[in-house]
């Protein structure tokens, strides 16, 4: 539990942090959090430079970090304490030299961003400090009395690899903003691609873990993909060509084989992108290019996820490690089903091991199972997208899909699964143009695999959409059109608005039968405010825009004394104005779910005046726009303006419709797919069984859920129509306590 302390302090701690390994875009917001939330707890940070290079070298390696000192790192790819490999560490005079200059200082908790050997070697650390403290009071290089007050080494690792190649996590630093890069690399492939008539094959990293691929064939549409923990058995190559040949057969111009840098066969045989493209050449008769994407993948700036996780990582770290129990061992602070959790640090090293033991001794199937659930889902969901083969035997029904409310990117990515997955299953699927309206109005038309072909990178939604209020006359038309173009079955990919048109259409069955059939509700919009789902389609993409106009906008500021107020999209939810402030280290946020007083406005004027006086240079405040009926944006930067004086002015940025634009990002085109893939298996097992249920879908807990049409009255807010439980508000102490030092007035925060 955190909470404020105004008593006498406890004695001095000392905490230090390291970026070791390779380098993830990312980790400069883990140590950012690290650094504020350890002296925000009441601790002295110090950062240790160049990895445990820097731990056994000392000196000016390790130096204190003050608050101010992490200020606008958070855009900044790389990791500015630097990183290094160390030999002198894999050997244990060496660590013994790391274990006086640490405990020479004090320093007694440690935080280890970096991959598995990364952790190993901290672990290994502190399992030795007895001994090694021990060893350095019998050679007087420290004095009994420092290692009696330092008996034992904490440490809290975090995760940086863009290969997202550790168990205990679901996601690791920097794999986000390298799918990124991956993505936007095969974005722009597919279109010379296409021109030419031609295949590419990408090689992407991942030695051990093959996720980069998996995913990215999945975002960016791609034909193949081979993986490390699903090596091929003989005749891959035909089951591959054959892949692409189908693709060809329905019009499609381009092909991309997507390979893991560590994709073997199943006798263990290294893949390589230059034998892929050999056998596609000689199988398919025409060319193929190989594009090996390198570092690449590790550069640019981490995206908003990146951000965010890390910085929630990096919170927890500091917290854990200073509220360590004796008895407490090395710790792993991970992401698991959209929450923070803490493992056992050498549980996570033994099990990432032990998948790598399996693929060594060629078993795959334990491999595939020991990276978890979700995993194994999106692999198989990889390949019923890579080889839809229509049904013939299945029982041959009308499923339409149709749009309603604001557009949000990756509603394309939806459609383009949903048509791909139910046609595999036998069904007809159908696209109703220009949402509600449409279908009364006969704009319904059968869309084939080439109809949505390269869909999956398109932002907009190409079937149209509008927000529809339906009126008693509009309910008939509804009913009446579904039943003349014989619709089974009902997909909705929409936002607020789209639920409530469904739980009226459900409600009305009894007046119109031929409303009686399944029907599955696709959470889509850029506000994520809709129940039975904690992201919706669309507000990834929409973030990711906000941090990058963010990003201009501080750089725009350093050059004078100036406060902005930015606002962003969200109707009555906060989710993005919280959780981009979070990510681009605004000093406050505005938002619905808090509310704006005019005794917060004061605070907040009397904090920039300080921070100009001192000497800084910008002062950024993101509002949401629903955040209060009479402080808007306009006011507060009025108020501001009046009251700052000759030491800043004032700029209003009110970011608009620019966020709901845009490709939609590799997570929006991952989570459009699996909710799409979910919508279509129920509404076909309703289909089978003779169901008529509606049914909202959703990621809750990181798991495909569902809930009744009925329930959405009892779990939205009427006034607002945002949803009861938000998962996300719990992350507002976070972004306040990494905003601002903590001064003599609001003292130091202290963890029991």
């Amino acid at each position: 539990m955190v909470t404020m302390a105004s008593q006498s302090p406890a004695p001095v701690r000392r905490i230090a942090v390291l970026t070791s390994g390779g380098d993830a875009q990312g980790m400069n917001a883990a140590v950012r959090a690290v650094v504020r939330a350890s002296i925000r707890f009441g601790a002295e940070v110090f950062g240790i430079h160049n990895g445990y290079q820097g731990a056994v070298d000392g000196g000016d390696q390790i130096r204190q970090l003050h608050w101010n000192d992490v200020s606008g790192i958070q855009h900044r790819g790389g990791t500015v304490i630097g990183t290094a490999r160390c030999a002198a560490f894999r050997e244990r005079d060496g660590r013994r030299v790391a274990a006086r200059n640490l405990a020479s200082r004090g320093i007694d908790r440690l935080v280890v961003i970096g991959g598995d050997g990364s952790l190993s070697g901290a672990d290994q650390l502190s399992r030795e400090w007895p001994e090694l403290l021990a060893e350095l009071v019998a050679s007087q290089e420290i004095s009994p009395e420092t290692a009696t007050a330092h008996p034992r080494l904490q440490i809290a690792g975090l995760v940086g690899s863009i290969d997202n190649d550790m168990v205990g996590t679901d996601m690791t630093i920097g794999a986000d903003s390298a799918l990124h890069r991956i993505v936007e690399a095969i974005d722009a492939i597919s279109s010379t691609a296409a021109s030419h008539q031609r295949t590419f094959v990408i090689e992407v990293m991942g030695r051990r873990c093959g996720y980069l691929a998996l995913a990215a064939a999945i975002a960016g549409g791609c034909d193949f993909a081979l993986i490390p923990e699903a090596p091929p058995g003989d005749g891959w190559q035909d089951e591959m060509c054959d892949s692409l040949r189908r693709a060809r057969s329905l019009g499609r111009r381009d092909s991309i084989v997507l390979v893991a840098e560590g994709a073997r066969d199943a006798s263990g045989t290294p893949i390589t992108a230059d034998q892929v493209r050999a056998e596609l050449e000689a199988r398919l008769g025409e060319q193929a290019r190989v594009t090996i994407l390198g570092h690449v993948q590790r550069g640019g700036t981490p995206s908003a996820f990146d951000r965010s996780m890390a910085t929630m990582m990096g919170y927890d770290a500091a917290s854990a490690l200073l509220s360590a129990r004796p008895e407490d061992g090395a710790q792993l602070i991970g992401v698991h089903r959209n929450r923070v959790r803490r493992t056992p640090l050498m549980r996570s090293v033994s099990d990432n091991r032990a998948i790598a033991a399996h693929l060594d001794a060629g078993d795959s199937a334990q491999a595939l199972k020991g990276r978890g659930e979700s995993y194994a889902q999106l692999f198989a969901l990889l390949r019923r997208l890579s080889h839809p083969r229509p049904t013939t035997d299945a029982v041959r029904r009308r499923i339409a899909i149709v749009h309603d409310g604001g557009l949000a990117p990756g509603m394309n990515a939806a459609v383009r699964a949903a048509v791909r997955l139910g046609r595999d299953r036998g069904h007809d699927m159908l696209g109703i143009e220009g949402g509600f309206a449409g279908l009364y109005a006969g704009r319904v038309r059968d869309l084939s695999l080439a109809d949505v072909d390269g869909w999956t990178s398109l932002g907009g939604a190409e079937l149209g959409t509008r927000r529809n209020r339906i009126d008693e006359d509009q309910m008939y038309a509804v009913a009446r059109a579904i039943e003349d173009h014989h619709i089974d079955g009902l997909i909705l990919v929409g936002g607020i608005a789209g639920y409530q048109t469904i739980h009226r259409l459900a409600a009305e069955r009894t007046r119109f039968p031929s409303l009686a059939i399944p029907i599955v509700c696709v959470p889509a919009t850029i506000d994520n405010n809709l129940p039975g789902t904690e992201l919706s389609i669309g507000s990834d993409t929409a973030l990711n825009t906000i941090v990058e106009s963010i990003d201009r906008i501080k750089q725009s500021a350093m050059a004078a004394n100036r406060c902005f107020v930015i606002e962003t999209m969200g109707r009555h939810c906060g989710y993005l104005a919280l959780m981009s402030a979070m990510s681009t280290g605004a000093e406050q946020v505005y938002f619905p779910e808090e509310g704006i007083t005019l005794t917060q406005l004061a605070t907040d004027v009397e904090r920039m005046r300080a921070r100009f006086t001192t000497g800084r240079s910008l002062f950024l405040v993101v509002r949401a726009e629903g955040a209060d009926e009479y402080y808007t944006t306009d006011a507060i930067s009025r108020v501001f303006e009046a009251e700052g004086g000759p030491l800043f002015d004032v700029r209003e940025v009110v970011l608009g419709h620019v966020q709901q634009g845009g490709n939609p990002s590799p997570f929006d085109r991952v989570l459009a797919t699996r909710l799409a893939a979910g919508a279509v298996d129920i509404l076909s097992s309703a289909l089978s069984d003779g169901g008529s249920d509606a049914v909202m879908i959703g990621l809750e807990r990181g798991a495909l859920t569902t809930h009744p049409i009925s329930d959405l009255p009892a779990l939205i807010d009427p006034a607002t129509h945002r949803p009861r439980d938000q998962w996300w508000v719990g992350l507002t102490s976070v972004a306040r306590d990494l905003a601002e030092p903590p001064t003599a007035t609001t003292g130091s925060t202290q963890i029991s």
